[in-house]
């Protein structure tokens, strides 16, 4: 008799703790941005596979990627974020950013969560110079369906600012703060070090989750700038949990940057 009391009491207090993903407050969210030079790293190899293990290395549930190559000659014909896609066991979706060798050059993103109304946005771009794109979509991140909005981009590397600005001009017309009140999250690699007018332009909206740190990004063997980041908001919908770059010097030129959020609301 008392036995089956217990076992009772036992099961519904498992019943009662057992909670989704949404329903648990304080869940957190790793995010990875990585520009991946079209997977071939400082010893010359275009290796995917080494991508992968980086990338998996640090389990995050949202990666951006930058300078993706999709069926290009230099890539072997290879749908490389596919590939990347298949590797990871993640889901994925392409920004092009322009047609290159044969196929296309971009963006990418992926995520463990089946990403819903992925849309890609051409930058403003001058004739002659690279194309640039911005790459956004939403993620159910629990079982009831709330989302929240990723986005990805590659800004313009010339030493010349100008296209910098207009580029993230455009990214701030395209996005305004809270349209629809979903918990966005944006990374890419902005080729601006923090103390950039188009950093400081991009901060007057978003939160960079590096805040205070001083690590660097590029070039990847010996690092003397930081241009790659991952941005929140709104400032009171997240707590960075930890940011930094990964010791990864050989895969590609960039070193990868992870933050790990703290969903607050």
């Amino acid at each position: 008799m008392y036995r089956r009391i217990f076992l009772l009491i036992l099961a519904c207090s498992l019943a009662v703790g057992k909670t989704s993903f949404g329903d648990e407050p304080g869940r957190t969210i790793r995010v990875l941005t990585y520009n991946i030079h079209h997977g071939e790293g400082a010893d010359g190899k275009l290796d995917l596979e080494r991508i992968a293990n980086v990338i998996m290395s640090e389990k995050p549930d949202l990666v951006a990627l930058q300078e993706v190559d999709q069926k290009t000659k230099r890539a072997g014909g290879v749908n490389q974020l596919e590939r990347l896609a298949i590797l990871t066991g993640m889901f994925s979706t392409f920004g092009p950013a322009m047609d290159y060798q044969g196929g296309s050059y971009g963006v990418g993103i992926m995520s463990r969560w089946p990403l819903i109304g992925a849309k890609t946005h051409s930058l403003q771009t001058p004739t002659g110079v690279e194309p640039r794109a911005v790459l956004s979509a939403e993620v159910a991140i629990d079982d009831r369906g709330t989302k929240i909005r990723f986005l990805g981009t590659h800004v313009d590397h010339r030493s010349d600012p100008a296209q910098r600005t207009s580029q993230v001009a455009r990214i701030r017309e395209l996005f305004p703060p809270n349209p629809d009140g979903l918990p966005e999250l944006f990374a890419g690699d902005f080729n601006a070090t923090p103390d950039s007018e188009v950093i400081k332009s991009l901060l007057t909206e978003w939160v960079d989750t590096a805040s205070g740190q001083t690590f660097l990004t590029s070039p990847a063997g010996s690092p003397k700038r930081k241009i790659d980041y991952i941005l929140f908001r709104p400032a009171t919908g997240w707590r960075v949990v930890e940011t930094r770059a990964l010791d990864e010097s050989v895969a590609s030129d960039h070193r990868p940057v992870l933050a790990i959020l703290e969903k607050l609301k």
